[in-house]
């Protein structure tokens, strides 16, 4: 791989770091009150539910897939927990389990249909997103389900995402959870055969089938995982807003799959990472509570969140084509990087006159070695416009 290339890829993945400090930093400087600890603890309570989805979305991602339907059903799931919870008697424990079961039976209605019936995920996952909004108002009977505050003994769960000490200050401990669950699923898509696999579908899936891997059950198993986590989603939501309402949901998915771009993954599939997910979603949460600060109304908020999102493609677009792209050295290029590496063998042995030496003769030959393939690419130019001049005054006459 040429130096260029390596060069290009540690510029994307600084890319995304460098936009997160940008943004914040910008905010704090031209928003109100931006820099503060409120802030800080909203940006970190908007972030939970959409990392949660936004991991699992990584997951299907990388399979070469994609899964709309993961933002309603974290509503629907949340709503129908609440709804057993406030309306059947359920207890809360019981309830939050309901969460996690209702968004995995989505997660395996998803990887049914896409990997044993061959439904292109779009649609699918288009058709559970409605499907779920219907479910949750069903239940609910197109009732909010308001889940129990703080105060009251059922409210435990909360703590796990915000603890409130007793003079009033906020600690958000669900930054914990988000990153403890993010660093579990890093490792099962780094360190797993799971995520060898899942990264081989999404790479060439003939090729993962034809090498003798299950194709059928690893798509599933991330359409599984991206279930799971809008279960998670569903129990963070409740924590942090307490009410939830019918048909809820829909447009969380694309700050879920924006943050999972922005932070690296590749829509084509077989590219992904859980920590650039997690810088991703923390960009949206940052853009969407800093255009506030501004005294933006929240029609601009969507606007500029398309902006964001239209963004995230681009660069993906972008990342697609370097990686598809075929570089031919030339000569000069190819003794420019043989002796940039015997320069620094000289620096590692401690020749620093034999290095400095070598640079010098390294550039002077290099410039020539340019001017040379300049000029004969120069005279080739005009040789083949002189044929073509040529050929033209022949057919004319």
């Amino acid at each position: 791989m040429a130096l260029k290339d390596l060069k290009d890829i540690e510029l994307q993945k600084f890319l995304a770091p460098a936009a997160l400090v940008i943004l914040y930093v910008f905010f704090g400087i031209f928003g109100r009150n931006f820099f503060s600890y409120t802030t800080l603890v909203n940006i970190l309570d908007a972030s939970y539910y959409i990392g949660f989805i936004a991991i699992g979305v990584t997951f299907v991602i990388i399979t070469g897939g994609i899964d709309l339907s993961c933002g309603t059903v974290m509503m629907s799931a949340a709503i129908i927990g609440g709804t057993a919870y406030k309306t059947w008697g359920w207890s809360m424990g019981m309830s939050l389990l309901l969460i996690m079961l209702v968004a995995i039976a989505y997660g395996f209605f998803n990887g049914i249909m896409v990997s044993r019936l061959k439904l292109p995920p779009f649609i699918a996952t288009l058709g559970t997103m409605m499907i779920s909004m219907g479910i949750g108002s069903i239940v609910s009977n197109v009732r909010s389900a308001t889940f129990p505050t703080r105060a009251e003994p059922d409210g435990w769960f909360k703590d796990i995402f915000k603890y409130i000490t007793e003079d009033r200050m906020s600690i958000p401990t669900g930054a914990l959870v988000l990153f403890g669950v993010a660093i579990i699923a890093h490792i099962i898509l780094t360190k797993t055969k799971m995520g060898r696999y899942i990264f081989a579908v999404g790479s060439n899936k003939e090729a993962a089938r034809l090498s003798g891997v299950n194709v059928k059950k690893w798509e599933m198993m991330a359409y599984v995982v991206s279930g799971v986590m809008a279960g998670f989603g569903g129990i963070a939501f409740a924590a942090v807003f307490t009410t939830v309402m019918p048909a809820q949901g829909q447009g969380f998915e694309l700050y879920a799959i924006a943050g999972a771009v922005i932070g690296g993954t590749s829509l084509s599939g077989g590219m992904g990472t859980i920590f650039g997910t997690m810088i991703g979603v923390f960009i949206m949460s940052v853009l969407r509570a800093g255009l506030p600060s501004m005294d933006l109304q929240s029609h601009y908020q969507t606007f500029f969140t398309g902006i964001v999102v239209i963004g995230a493609v681009l660069l993906d677009i972008y990342r697609n084509d370097k990686a598809a792209e075929v570089k031919i050295l030339a000569p000069s290029d190819l003794y420019k990087q043989e002796t940039a590496v015997k320069i620094a063998d000289l620096k590692a042995e401690g020749k620093f006159d034999d290095a400095a030496k070598l640079k010098a003769e390294m550039k002077a030959h290099y410039a020539k070695m340019r001017a040379d393939e300049k000029a004969e690419k120069a005279k080739l130019l005009a040789e083949e416009k002189e044929a073509e001049k040529q050929f033209m005054m022949e057919n004319k006459g």
